[in-house]
């Protein structure tokens, strides 16, 4: 039997769904899925890391639908192969940051969104404050690397993540929520592991080994893996049950699709989180190393010492001239051409570290009247405090203005 509705309820949804004028409203398509909520979306915070191929298609769908704030992270300049693949890209944007040119045109489509574009190694120097402030991050890289480093930063920060991978014609979407389920590196096989360790066997990660993960992709398979990402993004923002644990698998010469389920490895080092993290109102460039060791040990006791999110690089030493140069940075900012012995041309030696002590005789203790960001320590970061089995977690919220840009505002604090 036909059940009318009641008239007042009509004539609510058509004033919900319409502007002044009478028009339908921007987003009043949406409006008609029941559990569409649009405030939600306008509220909500999602990273994007990657503005390739993948990433195009997952900016241009989030300002589609409406989602109020947006940060975009890429190495990458865009090129003339990408115009071809990136719907976001012209001509006359070739030489620039792929995130920024991606930040722009995704206002374009929406301008109501907040936008921010960060430009540089997301493996290294994408500080882990970036993953707190998000509801959701969407990947769109193409290295076993940056899946790695995004999983970890995810699983630290228990933050839901969606990974997209496309190859000529075929594609996979896979969601991986680690404190409930399965993560990226529970997927990983015996020789991934092993082409993860060959790529990172020089200790260090230059811009031409990060081209080298290029692969061939069409723009019609982007659409698709991207659209079941941001499909995949909406029912998590909505408390919606999610492919967690899952992945869609697209097979582009037949057309066939299936999901796989994950397991979660019980011996995977990867899904405790971090606990009770303290804001600390500093920033990463102002913060002298004593002094930060010096609020660990007064939190943990005099055995105490920093932990750092990756290694960083101390010096280079030369195996042929025996010379040995301070060089200290991020691995993220060392290019192959830096690591060449300036005197004979032989590929120097990388001395990394990850904790810093002040005890006599440690490497790091001529370090403590630096500031983090002089040793590479990434801004916006949350470093360790350790004592033996006790942690405490520091987030350095004073470079939240800088780092988010025009996403920061009083309801966007944590």
């Amino acid at each position: 039997m036909l059940r009318l509705q009641p008239l007042e309820s009509a004539v609510s949804d058509v004033l919900r769904l319409s502007d002044a004028t009478g028009e339908e409203g921007r987003f009043s398509r949406f409006e008609r899925i029941d559990w569409w909520d649009q405030q939600r979306l306008a509220d909500a915070k999602v990273l994007v890391l990657g503005a390739g191929a993948l990433g195009n298609e997952l900016i241009k769908n989030l300002a589609l639908v409406g989602i109020g704030s947006v940060m975009i992270a890429d190495l990458d300049r865009v090129e003339n192969s990408n115009l071809s693949r990136s719907v976001l890209f012209r001509e006359s944007d070739c030489g620039r940051a792929k995130a920024e040119v991606a930040a722009e045109y995704s206002r374009t489509i929406y301008p109501d969104q907040r936008v921010q574009s960060w430009q540089g190694n997301i493996v290294y120097d994408l500080g882990l404050g970036v993953y707190r402030w998000a509801d959701i991050i969407l990947g769109g890289l193409d290295n076993r690397e940056a899946r790695v480093a995004i999983n970890q930063a995810a699983a630290k920060l228990g933050k839901p993540w969606i990974d997209g991978a496309i190859e000529r014609l075929d594609g996979v979407a896979r969601v991986f929520d680690p404190s409930t389920g399965p993560c990226y590196e529970c997927t990983m096989s015996p020789t991934d592991w092993d082409l993860l360790a060959a790529r990172r066997s020089c200790a260090l990660l230059t811009r031409a080994e990060m081209e080298q993960g290029k692969v061939p992709t069409t723009p019609t398979t982007a659409s698709i893996i991207a659209g079941m990402q941001v499909q995949e993004a909406l029912k998590i923002l909505h408390g919606m049950q999610a492919l967690s644990g899952q992945g869609f698998v697209f097979e582009g010469l037949t057309h066939q699709s299936y999901l796989v389920r994950y397991t979660r490895l019980q011996d995977c080092p990867t899904h405790d989180s971090y606990q009770d993290i303290q804001s600390l109102p500093g920033k990463v460039s102002e913060t002298r190393v004593g002094d930060f060791l010096d609020r660990v040990v007064t939190d943990l006791g005099p055995q105490a010492v920093i932990e750092t999110n990756h290694d960083l690089l101390a010096s280079l030493t030369c195996p042929h001239c025996q010379k040995k140069q301070r060089h200290l940075a991020s691995l993220g900012k060392v290019s192959e051409a830096v690591a060449q012995c300036p005197h004979c041309g032989t590929a120097r030696t990388p001395d990394l570290y990850h904790t810093i002590r002040s005890a006599a005789g440690s490497s790091t203790a001529g370090f403590l009247d630096m500031t983090l960001g002089d040793l590479g320590i990434p801004d916006w970061d949350i470093l360790t405090g350790r004592a033996g089995m006790e942690e405490r977690y520091y987030e350095f919220t004073g470079d939240q203005a800088d780092c988010l840009g025009p996403l920061f505002s009083s309801e966007h604090k944590l």
